[in-house]
């Protein structure tokens, strides 16, 4: 029998990374006896910004007759293009399409009346299989095969979907079967489980599972995570959409940890955590803190707006057990992020400043924002008319991502002034560039946290002469937010390169207001200047604004000691009635890299932006330095 070769073709964000769904429609489809004898298969995988022109010629080098193509919102543009050529090369091959940007949306991306181009419209396992199967045939019929479009002539053919496998052990695992051996992996995204409880509108992974969870038996999973770690996977993405959910995920865990101990590997641990179970995953994050393998734990709220919470079909934790989840966080010196999307359908600019100011109020130690983007195939996407969604394509030559940039309760000039809101929160409390003066102004009640914001905002943009104010006018203007690395560039800039810049924005913005008029507001001030985290591991440089009411006493590498004027040392979280005025602060930080010059700037963003999530690596720490010469500590600045 004449064998005729698969090529899987996956586009990843970044490279080396394990191409897990054609693992799985591999090891599925290969339990047919015949299909298993008939086809042979490769997985090619090239991080979505290669050249297509390289793509293309690693892919038409060899004799494959079915490609298989990945589609996602971060390459879709790349992958539409090597479509074209494989079809222009290869006109006898054949070509199906999966994943969520092109399911249901055959017109889109199947050439009209082509009969050798098939999407997928769900789920790919079952239905790849029987796409191979209907292939072994002389004249394949699509029409057998379920969940797929095609054309066939001028008509557009929906084939009937099949049931979501619910017994997802029918899915051998690729690791045993050894669809990866020998393959050079740095990361790898995990599922433990398919589907998700909630229906959040704007998400995928509800509207496709239908709610219903079905899970992999603990075993089979125990086994995957220990080969990843002894094949030297360095970072694992925990893909489940609640990962904390279920009690069996602890002790998943604990598994990783142990493995981390015996191999090394895996050297890092991101994950989605559960939504509704705070306590859980706070356990989590503390097995994996302590195993040195995660730095921050992520809050995923996405509002604080009740209407919209109802509107986009979400259950929040309260906020009082937000509140609370952030002191214990705090005790155990764990980090912490906050995520938010703007804007969301219901949320207003006004709500949503407002919930950001009470996340400021609370101590929050990172507030993260993201663009909301227009997802295919979700309840959003199906009543965006309704909901009065406007979206902009990006720019991008290798993603089709539509940023919605204005809703029936947000205008475009109301999603602008929010993303200039977030740029103002990433800078000024994020970035600690001004947080004991903020708030201490809302202490004293001269402003509250949304006032300081909102006014900072209005300063900024009226001061675009200054290049950090000029980086945020070009990315609200070009959308240049979606990217998130654009956040990291934006500490890089505060934190690195254009310290000085800022130190003289903040002093004429508190200037103008009025708000540097008493010795307690400057030396506020004056202690965010010298305690302005470094994001990269670099020796302390003096502010570039005099001090008047703090003197530096002496000065090393890494640390400063201070005198502090004694009515100004609760500022610092010293106790009442500490009699010591001096203190040292400690800039060290943990798990800081230096300064890499010869790395591009979107390379290091990179690095800040992940530095942003797990802000207490790089936040100095207050200590006293009592008469005897000892030490006392005190909160992290």
């Amino acid at each position: 029998m004449t064998t005729r070769h698969v090529t899987f073709v996956e586009l990843p964000l970044y490279p080396n990374t394990l191409p897990l769904a054609s693992g799985y429609l591999q090891a599925f489809a290969q339990q047919d006896p015949e299909i298993a004898e008939t086809f042979t298969f490769e997985i090619h995988s090239s991080p979505s910004t290669t050249p297509t022109e390289t793509v293309l010629e690693q892919l038409l080098a060899g004799d494959t007759e079915v490609f298989a193509l990945s589609c996602y919102l971060w390459n879709m543009r790349a992958a539409k293009r090597l479509l074209d050529g494989i079809l222009a090369a290869r006109p006898d091959a054949h070509v199906i399409l999966g994943g969520p940007q092109v399911m249901n949306h055959a017109t889109e991306y199947v050439p009209h009346g082509s009969d050798r181009v098939v999407v997928c419209n769900g789920e790919g396992e079952q239905t790849f299989a029987a796409y191979l199967r209907a292939l072994l045939a002389p004249e394949p019929d699509f029409r057998t095969v379920p969940g797929i479009s095609f054309f066939a002539g001028d008509e557009l053919v929906d084939t009937d979907k099949p049931a979501r496998l619910k017994e997802l052990d029918e899915i051998p695992s690729p690791f045993a079967a050894g669809v990866f051996d020998g393959g050079e992996y740095t990361f790898a995204v995990v599922e433990t489980n398919r589907g998700c409880p909630f229906s959040c509108s704007y998400c995928f992974w509800g509207a496709a599972t239908n709610d219903k969870v079905f899970r992999w038996e603990e075993d089979r999973v125990f086994k995957d995570l220990t080969w990843l770690s002894e094949h030297g996977i360095e970072s694992i993405f925990l893909a489940d959409a609640n990962w904390g959910a279920l009690p069996r995920d602890v002790e998943l865990t604990r598994h990783l940890v142990r493995c981390k101990q015996k191999n090394g590997y895996p050297m890092m641990v991101s994950m989605q955590a559960a939504k509704n179970r705070p306590d859980r995953v706070t356990e989590i994050t503390e097995i994996l803190v302590e195993g040195g393998m995660l730095a921050s734990q992520p809050v995923s709220l996405q509002t604080l707006s009740p209407g919209t919470l109802e509107m986009v079909q979400r259950a929040n934790i309260k906020e009082t057990t937000y509140v609370e989840l952030q002191n214990k966080l705090k005790e155990k010196k764990i980090s912490s992020y906050t995520e938010l999307i703007w804007p969301l359908p219901g949320e207003t600019l006004e709500s949503f400043q407002s919930g950001i100011a009470r996340l400021c109020e609370s101590s929050a130690d990172a507030i993260v924002m993201y663009p909301q983007l227009l997802l295919r195939n979700t309840p959003m996407y199906e009543r965006q008319e309704l909901l009065g969604i406007k979206t902009v394509r990006v720019d991008d030559p290798v993603a089709e991502a539509d940023v919605v940039v204005g809703t029936k309760w947000v205008s475009r000039e109301d999603y602008e002034a929010g993303v200039w809101f977030a740029y103002a929160v990433i800078t000024l409390y994020n970035a600690r560039a001004a947080r004991l003066i903020a708030t201490e102004l809302d202490r004293d009640g001269t402003c509250s946290w949304g006032e300081f914001l909102t006014s900072a905002v209005e300063y900024f943009q009226r001061r675009t002469d200054n290049p950090i104010c000029a980086f945020f006018a070009d990315s609200v203007t070009n959308l240049r937010n979606y990217d998130l690395n654009n956040t990291g560039k934006v500490l890089h800039m505060v934190l690195h390169s254009h310290r000085a810049e800022l130190d003289g924005l903040l002093r004429d913005f508190l200037t103008e207001h009025g708000w540097l008029a008493t010795e307690r507001q400057r030396t506020a001030f004056e202690l965010d200047l010298v305690a302005r985290p470094y994001v990269y591991r670099e020796p302390v440089s003096p502010p570039s604004i005099e001090l008047e009411h703090v003197t530096v006493v002496n000065r090393a590498r890494y640390q400063v000691e201070l005198e502090v004027p004694a009515s100004a040392m609760d500022l610092i979280g010293a106790p009442d009635g500490s009699e010591g005025t001096r203190v040292r602060l400690d800039h060290v930080g943990r798990r800081k890299m230096p300064y890499p010059r010869h790395r591009s700037l979107d390379h290091n963003a990179a690095y800040c932006q992940g530095m942003m999530n797990r802000l207490r690596d790089i936040v100095p720490s207050w200590a006293t330095v009592e008469p005897d010469g000892t030490f006392g500590a005190l909160n992290a600045a």
